[in-house]
Order: C-alpha cells, then structure tokens, then sequence
C-alpha cells in the first residue's frame, strides 16, 4: 500500500484511479500526515446471465409450446367470461356525485 498526500492525490486523482483499476494498487491518502482515506480497487462479483440465473432452481412440467387447455375447457371458460361480461354491463349502474 502506497501513501499519498491530500494535494498530490488531488492533482493526479484520475490517474491514480486508472492505476488502482488496472493494476490493483491500493493507495493510503493521508492530510497533514493523518490517514483520512483509501484508495483501494472495487471487487465485484460477476453476475451470471439472465438466462442462465435460474439454472438448477425450476423444474418444467408439462408441455410448454402446446395450447394450456382443450378446446372444450377454453370454449366453456370463454362463455362464462361473456356471461360475466354480460351481467357486469348490463347492471346498469350509475355514478352518483357525493355531497360535500
């Protein structure tokens, strides 16, 4: 670990960094001879893919390209949403103002 003044690590900031990301120097900042910072490389992990996160983790079951039901389930499920539809529209209800 190399020490560095406050003044010297103003002037020449962005090179130290250059240096401390290249090549994982670490750099002691001291103020009128007191340490006040550390200037030291970030050590991040790296992430796997997106598509590659849940490897492992899920199981697939079932078909996955083919329709989720049959025509008669899908068929019957569509005639009890317009049934629905149909009675959600034809209740008539009206918006009243509330009174302040």
């Amino acid at each position: 670990m190399q020490t560095i003044t406050a003044t010297e690590f103003k002037a020449r900031c962005l090179e130290l960094m250059d240096r401390v990301c290249e090549r994982g120097e670490t750099y002691l900042i001291t103020k009128r001879g007191r340490r006040v910072a550390q200037l030291a490389p970030v050590h991040l992990q790296r992430s796997t893919s997106v598509l590659g996160c849940l490897r492992g983790r899920m199981e697939i079951v079932g078909d996955l390209v083919g329709p989720p039901a049959s025509e008669a389930a899908w068929n019957a499920t569509l005639r009890e949403w317009d049934d629905l539809n149909a009675i959600r529209v034809g209740t008539g209800r009206r918006r009243t103002r509330r009174r302040r």
